[in-house]
């Protein structure tokens, strides 16, 4: 009877609820040019999802859990540098996830088309600069909102950690993320979780063109117990996530683009363009077996 009436009170609510805070599998670094701008594009595909935890209720209504999975997530992002000291960033996320109100057990499975997600802006402090071999460290702080009204808002923060030695370079980056507002479960109470996430580089400079790097992203789901929880949460309990995997970045700077490079007094072995492709496996049931990671980023 208790599941029944959960189920009525998910039913009666058109909000979304906040799954596990999965970003775009990409490393903050510390590098701020005065005057730079960056254009950034981050790609995700997933494959081999998990399959979707359901229940269905005494009047054939149909509820499933809320855990983080698309199908495809592109952003686009704009990074400008302001001193030695600091740059910011400002973005906009499509996503195509999965379906919100499903009718059928099919369904559930079953994913939207790929839509506007969400907007972001970003500030990245950098407290020790790193000059080629060395320790540097910075603070990345990043507020999210949702595209789609009644959605939580998270706010994320945490610190920049790079190491680096001759062709080696380590970045560690491990957050929280505080989400704010959305949906009020049936006790009223909104899910202000808090999760932890984190992504880590480990890169070795090949040659003067090709960087290869082992990366890893993973978050956990409602760390100290914080929050209420929402209806979908208390269900289905909450979700982690964690990939790990081969990428490969191809760094160089067009022909046409070579003068205006020189005539600028550029350093000669800053390439302007970095293309980057490699594969992310997921560690545990929760995550899609495989997240194939395409990135462009342009330095003007």
């Amino acid at each position: 009877m208790a599941l029944c009436g959960g189920l009525a009170a998910i039913v009666g609510s058109t909000s979304v609820s906040a799954g596990p805070a999965i970003g775009q599998f990409e490393l903050k670094t510390l590098d701020s040019e005065p005057g730079e701008i960056e254009f950034q594009s981050q790609n995700a595909y997933m494959f081999g999802n998990p399959k979707r935890k359901t229940v269905v209720g005494p009047g054939g209504e149909i509820e499933a859990d809320d855990n983080s999975l698309a199908r495809q997530r592109n952003a686009l992002e704009l990074e400008f540098g302001i001193t030695r000291y600091l740059k910011t960033r400002i973005g906009i996320e499509y996503e195509k996830e999965r379906r919100e109100e499903p009718g059928t057990l099919r369904q559930a499975d079953g994913y939207e088309d790929l839509k506007l997600d969400e907007y972001g802006a970003e500030v990245i402090g950098v407290l020790i600069p790193r000059h080629g071999d060395g320790i540097g460290l910075g603070v990345v702080v990043e507020y999210e909102v949702p595209a789609e009204r009644g959605s939580a808002q998270s706010l994320i923060t945490g610190p920049i950690l790079e190491w680096a030695h001759g062709p080696w370079t380590l970045t560690v980056i491990p957050t929280l993320v505080h989400f704010l507002g959305g949906e009020r479960n049936e006790a009223g109470q909104k899910d202000e979780k808090i999760d932890f996430a984190y992504a880590n580089q480990i890169k070795y400079r090949y040659s003067e063109h090709l960087d290869l790097a082992l990366e890893s992203y993973g978050t956990i789901d409602r760390i100290g117990g914080r929050g209420g929880k929402s209806d979908e949460a208390a269900l289905f309990g909450d979700f982690d996530q964690h990939r790990i995997g081969p990428v490969m970045y191809w760094n160089f700077t067009p022909e046409f683009a070579a003068a205006y490079k020189k005539d600028d007094d550029k350093d000669d072995d800053e390439q302007m363009v970095s293309l980057g492709i490699g594969a992310l496996f997921g560690l545990n049931d929760n995550t899609p077996t495989t997240t194939l990671k395409l990135s462009m980023e342009v330095y003007f």
